[in-house]
């Protein structure tokens, strides 16, 4: 629980820096504030999920028990936010812990109060410092949204793509399920932002971590669904919400020279070496010297990636895709995955931000004050008994 909200004493998450930014907006800092809620996995669910992994792509059962259990979470914290009489929290998180045989799932942000008691409240994703950025370019906070896709490729999906995997190249099955998988984590935190009237969500980070077993994983977007006059027209392209993986000094900077988010764009390809490629790679270890094999596979998974990002920006109406960014997966069987994110952005007449610079409190990076050096100094006590 949260300490007394009427004592005068707050305990909060904010650094100075953020309490600076937050203050410029006309708030003071709150309790810090938690919501939370732990699931058993369950036999019948787990059978259920084993089940759906033979066929491959999503496993629905595992999806919507962690929406349920972050939802739970986040509908606590927001309670929380009520009892504390804050006007909004920032810095929020949505997290997974695994403990045994049970998954927690934790909500945690950092209340805030407006100092004129005027306006709604609403949560964000954004710190105090980001959130200045984000309000200054024109995006007013309103919820705190996620999207999350629990799957696996399957043994059934396996069984087609095997003979693929005998020539090297990309596997277009693999490839359709990782687009369309990843697909739905974008399209579920759009859907979460049309429901509290938002018109963009700003500041998504995208996570992907296994869950239950090695086989299933969850890819979880968080961000915070916002309004921003000045893109309205823009976001009607986009079915009425643009999306952004920009950080919110980008998405500043973006918005004084003119430019407004459209869409974040992903793009999977899932290659494999093949046979004989294989044999050819195996053969290059032994000796130094490049293996061409595997850069050409490398340069042309990225390549296949990123066009389609491309292809995406191209159908939207982009003038460009910004911050891409590429990840390389190993999924097992001699597979890979090459992942390509990034922002698609136009720009637009008229759009600015309210202020000519952003203050340096705004952009200074907090550094750690405390530092668990305990394992370094039991590994040299270990190495040094006579100390």
């Amino acid at each position: 629980m949260n300490p007394d909200p009427q004592s005068n004493v707050k305990y909060s998450g904010l650094s100075g820096n953020e309490m600076y930014c937050i203050a410029m907006l006309g708030y003071s800092p709150g309790n810090i504030i938690i919501g939370n809620s732990v699931f058993a996995m369950g036999f019948v669910r787990g059978l259920g999920s084993n089940i759906r992994t033979m066929v491959g792509g999503e496993v629905s059962q595992i999806t919507n028990m962690i929406n349920e259990g972050r939802k739970l979470s986040l509908q606590r914290f927001n309670d929380e936010i009520t009892q504390g009489n804050c006007s909004g929290a920032s810095g929020v998180t949505s997290e997974l812990i695994m403990h045994p045989g049970n998954i927690e799932f934790l909500t945690v942000g950092s209340g805030m109060h407006r100092n004129d008691n005027a306006g709604g409240s609403f949560t964000t994703s954004a710190d105090g410092q980001e959130l200045f950025c984000q309000w200054d370019a024109g995006y007013q906070p309103i919820n705190f949204v996620f999207g999350n896709v629990a799957y696996s490729i399957g043994v059934g999906k396996g069984l087609m793509g095997g003979l693929r995997q005998l020539a090297k190249g990309e596997v277009k099955q693999y490839s359709d399920i990782f687009n369309k998988t990843r697909g739905l984590a974008l399209d579920r935190i759009i859907d979460e932002a049309r429901a509290v009237n938002a018109n963009s969500v700003v500041g998504i980070r995208t996570t992907i971590l296994p869950v239950t077993t090695s086989e299933i994983h969850e890819m979880a977007m968080v961000g915070t669904a916002s309004y921003n006059e000045q893109i309205a027209n823009v976001a009607s392209v986009v079915g009425g919400v643009t999306t952004s993986d920009m950080t919110a000094e980008e998405t500043w900077n973006m918005a004084k020279l003119g430019y407004a988010p459209l869409k974040l764009v992903l793009g999977t390809s899932v290659y494999s070496l093949g046979l004989l490629g294989g044999i050819t790679a195996g053969f290059k270890n032994l000796v130094k010297g490049e293996i061409s094999e595997l850069t050409n596979m490398i340069y042309g998974a990225r390549e296949q990636s990123i066009a389609k990002l491309k292809e995406q920006a191209e159908e939207i109406g982009a003038d460009d895709v910004l911050g891409i960014k590429t990840y390389i997966y190993d999924i097992g069987s001699g597979l890979i995955e090459f992942l390509a994110i990034g922002t698609a952005v136009k720009k637009v007449d008229g759009l600015s931000t309210r202020s000519e610079q952003i203050p340096p409190q705004a952009i200074i990076r907090d550094k750690d004050t405390f530092i668990n050096s305990t394992l370094f100094s039991i590994a040299s006590d270990l190495q040094n008994p006579q100390r």
